[in-house]
């Protein structure tokens, strides 16, 4: 499977091997600094058992604390040299468990040429992902995992759904295949060994960070480019008005959730000590009931269109749902048709027990923050 315009594809290759081989680079460099510092606590410790032996103590003593100081810097940046790539987030979803949910992982795979997925995990976010790490964190074979979160889950049709599967697939057949899904594990292994620096050692992370200036930048070029090639296979595959009407769902439940339903969730903290909603159990009826969804043309999507574009950051790695269906070219467009939920049809049995792991897990965070603000709202 081939992205529809050449010159995206084209341009997004060129950024991605030259990333790639910046992040080789970086690695190799802070690799020989890791056995520079060794070589040089090695080659010192050897020498203070000399200095010992001629009877030279005070020199034995200075050459002892410095071969434990590059023997503390080696480990150092040895450890920013092994910062392990990301587990997937949530709940690991069985074939036996969701057989109707891996007919249509299934199905899409095999509309993208048979693309394996190792994995599918149920997330606690609203989004859909695809992870790739080595087996063994940094080598061995690399594995796909497919992230769905169960909001998202919550938030679209079937129909709608098949467009969001599209799009993850187009990601793993356009741009993480072979030697490409290496170079993205180069790539994000060299930020996770970046960061570390930066907020280990922030004189040496300075240096480093002007050096690869000019990575950030590029990588979030390449990361908005890979969108719109993701958009455009995904198009050719199950059509550019479902892509639409799916990334217009998506926008608006997620406003819905952050601007209403967790607002909601969260000012029960001020009544009661713990909460009465709980927000991944009664997700599902929340939508139903409190969701309203605008008419198509209307001035309520349009101002919600304009007020997309104001509010994100500059420096996103995802354009924005205008941006996208400009580039789809596609107009905004609201489904009135089919409302069961892909978690209603392809979860059903499963939801209370994801419901409740999700739940017990954001309680754990959230605790200690609601009974704080319970006992502030309480009268003196």
């Amino acid at each position: 499977m081939q992205a529809s315009c050449p010159r995206l594809s084209r341009l997004r290759s060129r950024l991605a091997r030259r990333l790639g081989l910046k992040a080789l680079a970086g690695l190799v460099l802070v690799g020989c600094m890791a056995l520079a510092f060794g070589a040089i606590a090695g080659h010192v410790a050897f020498a203070t058992w000399s200095f010992l032996v001629d009877g030279k103590v005070v020199v034995a003593t200075t050459s002892a604390a410095v071969s434990m100081v590059a023997f503390a810097l080696a480990w150092r940046v040895l450890g920013w040299l092994i910062a392990p790539a990301a587990c997937p987030d949530g709940v690991r979803l069985p074939r036996e468990a969701a057989r109707s949910l891996y007919a249509m992982i299934d199905q899409m795979s095999q509309r993208f040429g048979g693309i394996p997925v190792d994995a599918v995990w149920i997330g606690g976010d609203m989004n859909a992902a695809i992870l790739q790490r080595p087996r063994w964190g940094w080598v061995g074979p690399i594995e796909t995992h497919l992230i769905i979160g169960l909001p998202l889950a919550h938030s679209v049709s079937r129909r709608q759904f098949c467009a969001i599967l599209a799009h993850e697939f187009a990601h793993l057949a356009c741009q993480r295949q072979r030697l490409d899904a290496w170079g993205g594990h180069l790539r994000a292994w060299w930020f996770r060994v970046l960061d570390r620096c930066i907020d280990g050692t922030p004189l040496l992370g300075r240096g480093l960070e002007w050096g690869f200036a000019g990575d950030l930048r590029d990588a979030l070029r390449l990361a908005r480019i890979e969108e719109f090639e993701a958009d455009a296979v995904a198009a050719r595959v199950v059509g550019a008005g479902l892509v639409g009407e799916a990334l217009v769902e998506v926008a608006l439940k997620e406003r819905f959730l952050s601007e209403d339903y967790w607002r909601k969730v969260m000012a029960q903290s001020r009544l009661q000590p713990e909460p009465s909603i709980r927000p991944y159990r009664d997700m599902g009826l929340g939508m139903m009931a409190g969701f309203r969804r605008p008419m198509p043309g209307s001035l309520d999507l349009r101002r919600w269109m304009a007020g997309d574009e104001e509010h994100v950051p500059v420096a996103s790695f995802h354009p924005t749902v205008a941006e996208r269906l400009r580039a789809l070219r596609v107009r905004a467009a609201v489904s009135h048709g089919e409302r069961m939920s892909v978690a209603d049809a392809c979860l059903a049995p499963l939801l209370p027990t994801l419901a409740w792991v999700f739940d017990r897990a954001w309680w754990e965070d959230s605790r200690l923050a609601w009974q704080r603000c319970y006992q502030l709202s309480r009268p003196v």
